[in-house]
């Protein structure tokens, strides 16, 4: 795969590039040079924040930016609008990252990973929000798997919620792994991440292009309660990646973890103990999996077991973002776990 690896430095930008509205995520390259903050004016002068492309397989977050730049390309913008368009150089790719390239969503202020210039380049933007009085963040993504859609905070708070519950009534609450955009803003302002189905599905785009706009309307975000029967509330514990060591396949038996190959529909169903994953190697005993919670403990043997070769699970949980894309399993996760939560604060 050809890419260039130059550390990347922050454009901005208080314009829209000409094309930009109507050039697809892979050219994207061809009229910005890499990461840009594009600023934008509007009536209400603290900006809405909104992040796309932060990884690059993800488009849906691009395309909706683009409907609504189009909406008020002859018209003031009901509020200030501030986007960072992040890893174009995976878009032009089409893949979540490059080789040797970070996740540009684990390397956000807060991260556990060690300096570098993507870590520098992030805490600039937040930086330069923070001096703009950010009014609330929106992280727009793809999975690759069957799931619904979604919003994630990874604060208690009833401003959170409020935002979220506008994009859909399944909420989930989330403080692993570290140095995602949305735990950076939530430091600055109301902040969310939307999970908006697989790419190339046009009513994912639409829903986030209405979305937004609906936010751009905003005056505040009230801090009262949302009603308990209006949100669906789940709590994610542990995040589970497939050891390094371990080869998998979803049908090749030559693999030390042959997978189910309809994993993916498992997402956001409730599994019972026992509901088997796949099948290890004749005799083996350890667990193909690390399991992190969110103290980053390996609690794998908490949550998995291997009975007769069959790798099952220890106990009921829900899962999230299965996949059957092995090279994001590998440059991710595996999935999520999550359980139910009650929405008292």
């Amino acid at each position: 795969m050809a890419a260039l690896m130059d550390a990347p430095s922050l454009t901005q930008l208080d314009h829209v590039p000409q094309g930009l509205t109507e050039i697809a995520a892979e050219r994207l390259y061809t009229i910005l040079p890499g990461p840009t903050l594009i600023h934008l004016p509007g009536r209400q002068e603290r900006p809405l924040f909104v992040s796309v492309l932060l990884h690059g397989n993800e488009p849906t977050g691009l395309l909706a930016v683009q409907s609504l730049l189009r909406k008020y390309s002859d018209q003031t913008l009901p509020r200030a609008l501030s986007v960072f368009i992040g890893n174009v150089s995976a878009a032009r790719n089409g893949v979540r990252r490059l080789d040797g390239q970070v996740d540009y969503n684990r390397i956000w202020p807060g991260t556990t990973h060690s300096a570098c210039p993507e870590t520098a380049m992030m805490q600039s933007v937040m930086e330069e929000m923070a001096r703009r009085r950010v009014f609330a963040s929106i992280d727009v993504h793809n999975n690759t798997g069957v799931n619904p859609h979604y919003a994630c905070v990874n604060r208690l708070d009833h401003r959170f919620f409020r935002l979220a519950s506008m994009f859909s009534r399944l909420v989930i609450y989330f403080t692993y792994p570290k140095g995602t955009q949305t735990s950076a803003f939530a430091r600055l302002c109301p902040a969310v991440t939307l999970e908006c189905g697989k790419p190339g599905q046009k009513y994912g785009s639409e829903h986030v292009f209405e979305y937004l706009d609906a936010c751009l309307h905003l005056t505040d975000i009230p801090d009262h309660p949302v009603a308990s029967q209006d949100l669906d509330f789940y709590h994610t514990v542990v995040q589970v990646t497939v050891r390094e060591n371990v080869s998998f396949d979803f049908s090749s038996e030559d693999t030390d973890l042959r997978l189910n190959e309809d994993l993916d529909h498992l997402n956001f169903t409730e599994l019972s103990a026992g509901t088997a994953l796949g099948m290890v190697k004749n005799g083996s005993s350890t667990l193909p999996f690390i399991a992190c919670d969110e103290s980053g403990h390996d609690v794998a043997a908490d949550y998995f077991e291997i009975r007769e070769d069959r790798l099952v699970l220890k106990r009921a949980v829900m899962p999230s973002m299965l996949t059957l894309d092995k090279r994001i399993i590998r440059q991710d996760c595996f999935c999520y776990l999550m359980e139910r939560k009650s929405l008292n604060l």
